[in-house]
């Protein structure tokens, strides 16, 4: 297709790093004509995109990303479901996002007590100055809280951390010592949630979270039997055969293939440029996201 887009964004409403217009604006400077602004587990910062999106000549779509737990695999994973085309000011969306964020901040909280189990500091203020202003908390933030305690910089410097990925790889993902999985939604639930508020669903990054080609090929099929509408096949650090293989299987199955470089701010060290992903001569099909 023609059109640039980008079809996964973070603003502060979650872990981005910049206001939600201001993201738009970044976007409309980059080229961007067809932007997603997919806050994790909130649609808050949405109208306000949409808003910067008609000053700066870039449509906005209405999205969020849900972090679910897949319980159709050997051993429960956390996975990203993207939401697109939602109603973003229904009853029926904010009452599970209100649910889902009440056990994504469950889970964070557990994770903070883990950190502390492990021997960590933390600068809770602006922890505290989220939950106080009901925004969201995750991984990035508890990173963040543990690299500004001072009494933690001689340790942080000994294990070669220096920044919040670091901290996040060496603590805070699955395998890690303080990392804790969420309890709700499922992936089933996630999917459900989407299509109840009209949007189409979307499963993100799969070589982000799983590493086996089979095992990606397989979950795919899994989740279109769960009403899944797509797989975000076209992502930044998909390589070409993983984009390839992506692609394919989604024209197999007749599901939307589309692509994003998941941008959450200029100083984030993996997703700081949009449209930094590759199609490699493949053709995304976006189907309704694309408003076409």
């Amino acid at each position: 297709m023609s059109t640039r887009f980008d079809l996964q964004s973070h603003s502060t409403h979650s872990d981005g790093a910049l206001p939600a217009a201001e993201v738009v604006q970044r976007a409309a400077e980059a080229g961007v004509e067809l932007l997603a602004l997919s806050d994790h587990d909130t649609v808050s910062g949405v109208s306000e995109a949409i808003e910067a999106g008609e000053r700066f000549g870039v449509r906005v779509v209405p999205a969020v990303e849900i972090s679910a737990v897949d319980d159709g695999s050997l051993l429960p994973r956390e996975l990203h479901i993207l939401g697109y085309n939602i109603d973003h000011t229904g009853a029926a969306l904010g009452a599970n996002l209100t649910a889902f964020l009440a056990d994504r901040e469950h889970r964070t909280l557990r994770m903070r007590d883990a950190l502390r189990e492990v021997g960590f500091a933390l600068d809770e203020a602006e922890i505290d100055a989220r939950i106080a202003e009901g925004k969201p908390i995750g991984r990035p933030h508890l990173a963040a809280a543990v690299l500004g305690a001072p009494a933690n910089a001689e340790r942080l410097k000994q294990e070669g951390i220096d920044d919040v990925g670091s901290l996040i790889r060496g603590y805070l993902i699955e395998g890690k010592s303080a990392f804790r999985l969420r309890e709700t939604p499922t992936v089933g639930e996630a999917v459900e949630a989407i299509h109840e508020a009209g949007g189409v669903a979307i499963w993100a990054h799969p070589f982000w979270d799983i590493s086996d080609e089979q095992e990606v090929l397989s979950t795919i099929k899994r989740f279109k039997a769960l009403g899944m509408d797509g797989v975000e096949a076209f992502y930044v650090t998909h390589d070409q055969q993983q984009t390839e293989l992506l692609a394919k299987r989604c024209e197999e199955l007749s599901l939307l293939s589309t692509g994003s470089a998941d941008y959450h701010g200029p100083e984030n060290r993996l997703f700081s440029r949009f449209m930094a992903f590759e199609t490699f001569g493949l053709e995304p099909n976006l189907g309704p996201i694309s408003g076409t």
